[in-house]
């Protein structure tokens, strides 16, 4: 007896799963990478460096017997590395933690007014963040590794590269919102829909 295909196709809505004879037929969605940026695209290469890293550790640690010493350090700065310009593509689509309780409490021109303050104070918080990052770097100078013969500069330069990343971000997302009229914190499910 062949299964029930009109409960299967009921549940998934227009697509049909099973045929008459009850072989299984899914199609993939098509694969769109367009919406990741550059800054993404830089943290996965990072994220796939610290990978290698720690696998290069462990296979030295555990198979040789003799631990790579300077991989722990690097690992420790390219996490750093990873955090840092993963904070610009996190804040170009709103995926930072947000409170947005009170929002439903107020009238909706306060409600406007709070959330475009918000989007400003970001833009400066951003942008002073990259100052005093450029500031520590000036006075860190020559300032070398632990166990890497490499200037410290390098890890905070990323940082200083995210940092203006997400100001830039920061700066577009507050421009978007002004446009559209509101926020994901006014809006909740406008993150739902899809948002920026």
């Amino acid at each position: 007896m062949p299964p029930d295909t009109t409960t299967a196709t009921a549940a998934i809505g227009e697509e049909h799963v099973l045929d008459a004879s009850g072989h299984m037929h899914v199609t993939d969605a098509p694969i769109d990478l367009a919406h990741y940026t550059f800054e993404a695209w830089l943290a996965f290469a990072f994220f796939w460096v610290l990978a290698a890293d720690i696998f290069y550790q462990f296979f030295t640690r555990y198979a040789l017997n003799d631990s790579a010493a300077w991989t722990e350090e690097i690992a420790r700065y390219l996490l750093i590395c990873v955090v840092f310009i993963a904070i610009a593509a996190s804040v170009r689509t709103n995926r930072h933690i947000h409170v947005d309780f009170f929002y439903r409490l107020l009238p909706e021109p306060a409600a406007r007014i709070l959330s475009t303050l918000v989007d400003v104070i970001r833009v400066i918080f951003f942008g002073y963040a990259v100052y005093l990052t450029w500031a520590m770097m000036q006075k860190m100078g020559s300032y070398k590794m632990t166990i890497i013969d490499l200037p410290m500069n390098t890890v905070y330069g990323v940082c200083l590269v995210g940092f203006a990343f997400a100001c830039l971000r920061a700066v577009q997302v507050l421009v978007i919102h002004w446009r559209q009229g509101y926020s994901v914190l006014e809006r909740p499910e406008a993150a739902m829909e899809g948002g920026i």
